[in-house]
């Protein structure tokens, strides 16, 4: 009798033949004793990476090196890091669990580069992340609404709702309107009710202040999902670098 498996559906076919978990043959399934096949856990990080294809600006060269060891990062307070090296060490459950990380503080202290780092980190382990600075991500909004460009408003705002993380970065630099507070509302709220993984920075140092900027109602959610702002403040380490 030939084993019953599954043909291998559209997310994730054509994706590497290789099981990041190191469990099935890379095709997705398990062979049972029963000749009939049971779903890998790699298929869901799998229909993840292909689902965030594409999307926010990725890890951009300058981060791809991003780690505690080196500057910026390793100049930084320790007491600091200590709560984004826990995180790290057990990205994949945070991840997994929706839990994510706020970083606020002054212009040129860090905090994308502690996003980034967060994001490469759950990237290693196989789950799917997308990376936006908030002025990008409203634009792409706003293009799915020109018939001309040939976009589509609901699989975009599907695919960041089902990416496991999404970093906003410079949440709060937009300018607030009432469409630009519905839209971050929309998004937030959704990976919140699905405990989808966020990781946040700004340069409001305030949730108050950032609420008035972006809404109460999603500063609520972004708090629920990261806990308190951990706060990165000093001087411009662009500034020192280049003095």
């Amino acid at each position: 009798m030939s084993l019953l498996r599954p043909v291998p559906d559209a997310g994730v076919a054509g994706l590497e033949r290789r099981c990041p978990l190191g469990v099935c043959d890379g095709t997705g399934w398990i062979a049972l004793e029963d000749n009939t096949a049971a779903p890998c856990e790699c298929r869901k990080q799998r229909v993840g990476r292909a689902a965030s294809s594409g999307m926010g600006t990725g890890v951009p060269k300058r981060f791809r090196g991003v780690s505690f060891e080196r500057k910026p990062v390793c100049d930084l307070d320790p007491f600091v890091l200590r709560p984004i090296r826990t995180f790290v060490d057990r990205v994949e459950k945070n991840v997994a669990e929706g839990r994510g990380l706020w970083f606020a503080g002054d212009v040129g202290t860090g905090k994308t580069s502690l996003a980034m780092l967060v994001s490469l980190a759950a990237e290693r382990v196989g789950h799917s992340v997308a990376i936006y600075p908030v002025t990008r991500l409203l634009a792409e909004i706003k293009d799915t609404y020109d018939s001309q460009s040939g976009g589509n408003y609901m699989r975009l705002f599907r695919r960041l709702c089902a990416v496991d993380l999404l970093q906003l970065d410079d949440l709060g630099a937009e300018k607030p309107t009432d469409w630009v507070r519905e839209q971050l509302y929309s998004i937030v709220n959704e990976r919140w009710q699905d405990q989808r993984s966020i990781v946040v920075t700004t340069n409001l140092t305030d949730p108050d202040q950032l609420g008035e900027q972006i809404g109460a109602r999603t500063v609520s959610r972004l708090l629920e999902i990261c806990d308190e702002p951990l706060p990165i403040m000093g001087a411009d380490l662009r500034r020192i670098s280049t003095g």
